[in-house]
C-alpha cells in the first residue's frame, strides 16, 4: 500500500523553510577553518574540506575563495558553529542560486531536445547502490548509470573512490546524514529528486551499500512514485556480505547458521534501546548482523545473553570495510563492547554475531574452532 504522502514542499527553490533564518548571517565557506588533526576517511564527512570542493559548483554564485588542501589532510574536517540546524540553512541558503540556474539549463537542454526526451518530458530517477567502500565491487549497471547522470544526490557514505567515477560534466550534490547533522532532511530529498526529474533530468540518488536495505530506498521510490516518476532501481551489495566475504565469514553454513538475520542498531526515535526484538534474535544457529550499531551494542549484547545466546558466542566488528582504511576487532560476544572501545571503533561499524565468526581466518583460533565446528 502507498504511503500517504502530501505535496507541501515546493522546490522551484522558492519555497525552501528558510523563514526562521536571518540570511543576513550567512557564513561564507572560506571562513570554515581546516582541522588537520582529522583522520583520513574514504568517505565524506560532515563538513569535510573535500565535500564543499566536491560540490564547489553549487557554491558558485557566492565567489567563494577555497582553502587548500596544505594543511595536511584531503578529508579533513573544517571547524564549525555548534548549531546544527544553523549549519544546515546557511548551507542550503548558499546553495539556492545555483540549483537554480541548474532547473532552468536542464529545462531549457529539454526543450531543444525535441523528441529525444520522453512524452511527458520527465526524467528518470536511479536509486543506485554502491556497495561497502570498494569501486570494484560496483555493479556494470552503476558504473552506466554514474556516468551519464546529469545530477547526482550522494550519501555519507558513499565513497570517495566511488564518487570519482562520476561523469565531468555531471553535479554532485551532498545530502548526507550523519549522528547530530543531517545536511539535508529526507522531506528536502525528496523534493530534489522530484523536482529535477520534472525538469527532464537524468537524476541518481546515490546510497552506500543497497539502496532498499537500510538506506530509506523505499520511502524516495514510492515518494516520486506517486509524482508520476518512474523509478528505477541498482542493487548494491550490502555491507553484511561485502564485509564478510572480506572476512572469509560464511553468513549461513551448512550445520552451523541456517539463517541469517539484519538488525539496525537505531531505534526510530532515538535512544539506547531499539532493540526489542533481541529475544528472537537470540538463536545461536542464526548469524546476527548489525548495521549502525556501535551505540547499542551494550544493551543489545546483555539483551541476547539474557534471553539465552552463549556469551562465548563468536562477533566482530569491522569499522570502513573493504576500504583501505578497514578496521576490525574480533571476540567473544560478552566482550565485544570493550574491544570496540578500546579499539576507538568510530562509524561506519559493521558488527556480526554468530558461530560462522570462527570460521573466518582472522578469529584468533580459527583453526582449532573450525575443525571443532565442522565436527559438530
Amino acid at each position: 500500500m502507498a504511503l500517504p504522502y502530501t505535496h507541501h514542499y515546493d522546490l522551484s527553490f522558492s519555497a525552501l523553510n528558510l523563514k526562521k533564518f536571518d540570511s543576513s548571517h550567512l557564513q561564507p565557506i572560506c571562513c570554515l577553518r581546516c582541522n588537520s588533526s582529522v583522520s583520513s576517511s574514504p568517505f565524506t564527512e560532515k563538513q569535510s574540506l573535500q565535500r564543499y570542493q566536491r560540490d564547489q559548483w553549487v557554491y558558485n554564485n557566492n565567489n567563494q575563495q577555497w582553502p587548500s588542501l596544505s594543511c595536511g589532510d584531503e578529508a579533513a574536517s573544517c571547524s564549525v558553529p555548534a548549531d546544527s540546524d544553523s549549519i544546515r540553512l546557511n548551507d542550503i541558503t548558499l546553495q539556492l542560486p545555483e540549483l537554480r540556474k541548474l532547473l532552468q539549463v536542464l529545462k531549457h537542454k529539454r526543450e531543444s531536445c525535441g523528441g529525444q526526451v520522453p512524452k511527458n518530458g520527465l526524467g528518470d530517477v536511479f536509486l543506485v547502490g554502491t556497495g561497502p567502500g570498494d569501486p570494484d565491487l560496483l555493479t556494470l549497471k552503476a558504473v552506466k548509470v554514474i556516468q551519464k547522470a546529469d545530477l547526482l544526490l550522494y550519501d555519507r557514505l558513499v565513497s570517495n573512490a566511488v564518487l570519482d567515477l562520476v561523469g565531468p560534466d555531471a553535479r554532485l550534490l551532498y545530502v548526507g546524514k550523519t549522528a547530530g547533522y543531517h545536511s539535508r532532511t529526507q522531506e528536502e530529498i525528496h523534493e530534489l529528486l522530484l523536482s529535477f526529474a520534472e525538469a527532464g533530468a537524468t537524476v541518481v540518488r546515490l546510497k552506500g551499500g543497497d539502496p532498499l536495505v537500510f538506506g530509506r530506498g523505499g520511502e524516495e521510490m514510492d515518494f516520486l512514485q506517486q509524482q508520476g516518476i518512474q523509478v528505477k532501481v541498482i542493487p548494491g551489495i550490502t555491507a553484511a556480505s561485502g564485509i564478510s566475504a572480506e572476512l572469509g565469514i560464511p553468513l549461513t553454513h551448512r550445520g552451523i547458521a541456517n539463517s541469517v538475520r539484519f538488525l539496525t542498531g537505531h531505534s526510530r526515535k532515538g535512544g539506547t534501546d531499539p532493540l526489542f526484538v533481541a529475544e528472537n534474535a537470540a538463536d545461536p544457529d542464526s548469524t546476527l548482523v548489525v548495521y549502525m550499531g556501535l551505540s547499542t551494542l551494550p544493551s543489545l549484547a546483555q539483551k541476547l545473553i539474557h534471553h539465552g545466546l552463549p556469551p562465548d558466542t563468536p562477533a566482530t566488528a569491522v569499522e570502513r570495510g573493504t576500504t583501505p582504511q578497514q578496521r576490525m576487532v574480533f571476540a567473544e560476544l560478552k566482550d565485544l563492547a570493550d574491544k570496540i572501545k578500546t579499539a576507538e571503533l568510530v562509524s561506519p561499524t559493521l558488527i556480526i554475531i554468530g558461530k560462522v565468526v570462527a570460521l573466518s581466518p582472522f578469529w584468533p583460533q580459527s583453526l582449532t574452532e573450525a575443525s571443532r565446528l565442522v565436527e559438530v
